[in-house]
């Protein structure tokens, strides 16, 4: 009887190790969904030349749970009215920006961008010095003269709880599947 016994428990072990197994996999596909592979729609041409509208970029939602955005991070952020928007952070807490002759000064110096991000034509909010609160940053597009972004007051300054993650890969359309680098 015994060996019967110990047979079944040796059934029982096997079947609940392979549900424990199963278990820990599933767990951790959804965490890395989760933390990685939220998918965001490109909503019009704001940050050409980088990103173009519908395509479709995954976002990490864990960057910014262990640290801040850094300046010219390409970033999620949701609006008041819930719509998500991708930009790129420009403006840090507590330094002050203003765009004056096509240029953004920060802190009266005028900020170097790497190649590609284009001179601002139309100043917006920021025609006068805009002063960011200690958990403010400001947002624009690439696509300076197309971009609903942080010059306006529709969108203004960003708060970091707004930022739900940092933009880290496009994968589609598939020609054009590439890791998204900050500049």
């Amino acid at each position: 009887m015994d060996f019967y016994h110990s047979e079944d428990n040796n059934k029982l072990r096997h079947v609940v190790n392979w549900i424990v197994d199963i278990v820990v996999v599933i767990a951790f596909a959804w965490f890395l969904v989760y933390a990685y592979g939220t998918q965001i729609v490109v909503s019009g041409h704001s940050m050409l030349p980088l990103l173009a509208s519908d395509d479709v970029v995954l976002m990490n939602r864990l960057s910014y749970d262990f640290g801040h955005p850094d300046r010219f991070d390409v970033v999620v952020f949701q609006r008041d009215d819930q719509k998500m928007n991708v930009k790129r952070v420009i403006g840090l807490p507590g330094e002050t920006l203003q765009i004056k002759n096509d240029d953004i000064y920060m802190n009266g110096v005028k900020l170097q961008q790497p190649a590609g991000l284009g001179r601002v034509s139309l100043a917006g909010l920021a025609e006068k010095p805009v002063k960011l609160g200690e958990d403010e940053y400001f947002l624009l597009g690439d696509n300076r003269d197309s971009s609903e972004d942080s010059r306006f007051s529709n969108i203004g300054n960003v708060s970091g709880s707004q930022i739900k993650g940092k933009v880290w890969f496009r994968m589609l359309p598939v020609g054009k599947i590439e890791l998204i680098r900050s500049k």
